[in-house]
């Protein structure tokens, strides 16, 4: 019995079978790989379902929140920007933002955004989910707070606010909103199935996610004022409000964009094609080779992981990306697993999508596998 549908090119049978096995262990609920090369789908393959009761089939179109893999939708847009020369990493982010100057952030530049160095990887409390929705008031709050470590020496994970203050500067340059620039400039030109603020139109389509087990310690143990609790806490998460409309219809650059792994991989193919895509240059080489600007390395303040960032993405790091190959090659993950990687080395893109979430907070076995299939098919 076939448990997916769609298309895998002659070579890249493993995926399949790899996502196969995962939806007859029911390790999966639903899901969607999509694996380009050069711009092209070799794997464009969907399964499972979209419910508990596995009563309603995970179909061609279904979406679903994909959490944090929408920071590289926002690094994506913010790029397009530096590449018409309207925006500069190494310019302070108060050149654009005059008011995010308070409280010690004059000294902030572009690229400590994209990168997680800012010093600002959360609000001041308190704050609630509900607030962030709000992205002026937000934005302003961050624009008035001290940031939490020095600015530029560390990477303190971005998790929630990571769009709204890359959001904030691209509508200070361009003067829309991340989600109306994202989808003017990317994904309507695309025709990529992905939304940063998703309409109710599209409700029907979404695919309602099962939460991860509950973390194996309690974050109220630690210390209340460390960047880790005060990053992942301020706000807290609630996977259960993500199918709120409200939630839906936020601008949230940071976790709450929607698509599927097709659309996310056409629209990264933009970088794993070296910022050509369909015979247009979307980015120049120059801006494709700033991603590869090591910002980072070494345990995350705000997580508490060993991460490398380059500009806008992580790049390889054998010991929390285990899957994800060495080379010019930039990847990110969501939360539960959701999973991409560029490989400009090889032209490749790979795109995972899920609706039942692991536990951890970058990536899974369930990612690994597919990852492992596709890099091994291309060996």
């Amino acid at each position: 019995m076939t448990l997916t549908q769609g298309s895998c090119a002659e070579g890249f049978e493993s995926v399949r079978e790899a996502l196969e096995l995962q939806l007859a262990s029911r390790e999966e609920l639903g899901a969607s790989v999509c694996v380009t090369v050069d711009g092209e789908p070799v794997v464009d393959i969907w399964g499972g379902h979209t419910d508990t009761a596995r009563t309603t089939p995970w179909d061609r179109d279904t979406i679903v929140n994909v959490f944090s893999i929408t920071k590289t939708m926002t690094a994506l847009s913010a790029l397009l920007l530096v590449d018409r020369g309207l925006l500069d990493l190494d310019e302070k982010v108060a050149h654009y933002w005059p008011e995010f100057a308070a409280n010690g952030k004059a000294d902030v530049e572009i690229r400590h955004l994209l990168a997680h160095t800012s010093g600002v990887s959360g609000w001041d409390r308190p704050i609630e989910l509900a607030d962030i929705y709000d992205h002026d008031a937000a934005v302003a709050r961050l624009a008035g707070q001290a940031p939490w470590w020095e600015p530029g020496t560390a990477s303190g994970y971005h998790a929630l606010n990571y769009g709204h203050l890359i959001g904030e500067v691209i509508r200070r340059v361009d003067g829309r909103t991340l989600g109306r620039f994202f989808a003017e400039e990317l994904a309507g030109p695309l025709d990529a199935d992905f939304h940063i603020g998703t309409g109710p139109e599209h409700f029907d389509r979404i695919a309602p996610l099962v939460p991860p087990p509950a973390l194996e310690f309690d974050l109220s143990t630690l210390d209340q004022d460390s960047i880790l609790v005060k990053t992942l806490t301020s706000p807290l998460l609630d996977y259960e409000r993500t199918a709120d409309p409200q939630w839906r219809q936020a601008e949230i650059g940071a976790v709450n964009g929607h698509g599927n792994a097709r659309s996310i991989a056409r629209l990264q193919s933009i970088v794993s094609g070296c910022g050509v895509l369909d015979g247009r240059t979307w980015l120049s080489t120059e801006t494709v080779d700033a991603i590869f600007r090591e910002q980072a390395d070494g345990v995350d303040l705000g997580i508490l992981t060993p991460l490398r960032f380059g500009i806008g993405y992580g790049l390889p790091h054998a010991q929390t990306a285990p899957a994800v190959p060495d080379g010019k090659v930039c990847w990110w993950a969501g939360v539960g697993g959701s999973f991409v990687v560029n490989d400009l080395d090889r032209g490749i893109t790979f795109a995972y999508a899920m609706n039942k979430m692991a536990p951890g907070l970058i990536g899974s076995d369930r990612a690994d596998a597919y990852l492992n299939a596709t890099f091994e098919a291309v060996a």
